[in-house]
């Protein structure tokens, strides 16, 4: 007997969007992941993110899904830590990231896992990614965190793990598209349903218009 068919055809477009949050020690590179995610660019030097930077971008997935992640690119200096749940508030997903480079960054990542499992939404998707990467492979001795390190904690915390590198794009993209498969699915809604899916997929760079906090970003 043939299993039951979904009441939305697989090759019917669907859409949807997501808030997702970048957490982490200032200069871990949040913003560049961001921006190699967004412009695929990178930039050495950058000013310090103050406050937040919003930009948005769509993923592709298989099956006419399309997810556009409204990214929340929050500033790691400690005068802002009390504006985070302003941003991580109603996230469905969030991107911790930490420095291999600097065995500090591990530990400040490790305890924003811990206020986002307490205080965000209780099905918040959250991915651990070690940046840098580029550098502990030019150098090994530059590497602080051991990555079985950081991945036997993510198992344990029920998180994705990646190690990416902000400078090569090393990863990046496969953070979003790994991120996006998680997402519930089932709660899409044919595209023909939603009268922003064309504008969406005219739109698939940085979309700082609707900003109002600083856009700019904080490299490395």
């Amino acid at each position: 007997m043939s299993a039951p068919r979904s009441s939305i055809a697989s090759d019917t477009p669907r859409f949807a969007q997501f808030k997702l949050v970048l957490l982490g020690e200032s200069a871990v590179g949040k913003s560049s992941i961001v921006h190699r995610f967004v412009k695929d660019q990178f930039d050495e030097f950058r000013e310090s993110t103050i406050g937040a930077a919003f930009l948005t971008q769509t993923v592709l997935l298989p099956n006419n899904i399309t997810i556009k992640f409204e990214i929340w690119d929050t500033a790691g200096q400690e005068r802002y830590k009390s504006l985070a749940p302003m941003y991580y508030r109603n996230a469905n997903c969030a991107i911790i990231v930490y420095d291999i480079t600097q065995e500090s960054s591990l530990e400040k990542a490790k305890q924003w896992v811990k206020e986002l499992q307490r205080q965000a939404n209780q099905d918040i998707i959250i991915a651990l990614a070690g940046n840098k990467l580029d550098l502990a492979e030019s150098d090994p001795s530059t590497r602080k965190i051991k990555k079985e390190d950081a991945f036997t904690y993510s198992r344990e915390e029920n998180l994705l793990f990646f190690e990416v590198s902000a400078k090569t794009g090393e990863g990046v993209k496969n953070i979003f598209q790994s991120i996006a498969k998680k997402l519930p699915i089932d709660d899409f809604k044919p595209a023909s349903s939603n009268a922003n899916l064309r504008n969406s997929r005219h739109n698939l760079g940085v979309d700082l218009s609707r900003s109002s906090i600083n856009q700019s970003s904080c490299n490395c």
